[in-house]
């Protein structure tokens, strides 16, 4: 079942926190499913291809696998909070398993050889960092997607969104303090963000 416009914009706004997400997800919560396969989408698919440098098509089908398991074993998780690591440890096992079987033991002993903790923290930290944003107001998200993410210029932004080329740069400032404070603390994000 599709989600409201009004049920986006509360999960933007809102997010739940990943225990209230896999609480709902165990209360057979399809939209709570769905919001946490979003959520942890691109961490896996990261993992599978940045990590163990699968190819596409077997990254897809790890993928597929890891949130198989994932649905079937959910049940199985002591600490709703640790949802991350143990995601990423199924994507792990799942991806070693893809290389085994496709007769690469060498490419196996590669990737375990390799610091695929750092791959690991770094996609952690992306995933912090996108958490905190979704915090912000969404003028804040807009003008900071726009800048960092898509590298649009001053005037392409002002442009976009209305606002006078010369206020972008205090805007982009304001914003990033905001987000320094969402994730250093979540609760303090509570002054909206205008000019």
């Amino acid at each position: 079942m599709p989600s409201t416009p009004t049920e986006t914009r509360e999960h933007r706004v809102h997010p739940p926190t990943d225990e209230e997400l896999i609480a709902r997800c165990r209360d057979g919560d399809a939209d709570a499913w769905n919001l946490l396969v979003e959520r942890f989408s691109r961490y896996v698919f990261a993992i599978c291809v940045q990590g163990f440098r699968l190819a596409p098509a077997d990254a897809e089908d790890a993928f597929q696998d890891v949130f198989a398991k994932v649905y079937e074993q959910l049940h199985r998780l002591r600490d709703d909070g640790a949802i991350r690591p143990w995601i990423a440890q199924l994507t792990r096992r799942t991806c070693i398993d893809r290389l085994r079987a496709g007769g690469r033991e060498e490419s196996t002993e590669q990737v375990e050889a390799t610091d695929l903790d750092d791959v690991l923290t770094t996609l952690d930290d992306a995933l912090a960092v996108r958490d905190a944003l979704a915090t912000l107001p969404e003028s804040c998200q807009e003008v900071l997607d726009r800048f960092f993410a898509r590298d649009e210029s001053y005037r392409t932004i002002g442009d976009a969104l209305d606002i006078p080329a010369g206020t972008i740069a205090s805007r982009i400032s304001r914003c990033l303090e905001k987000l320094k404070a969402a994730m250093e603390d979540p609760d303090s994000v509570t002054r909206p963000v205008s000019g």
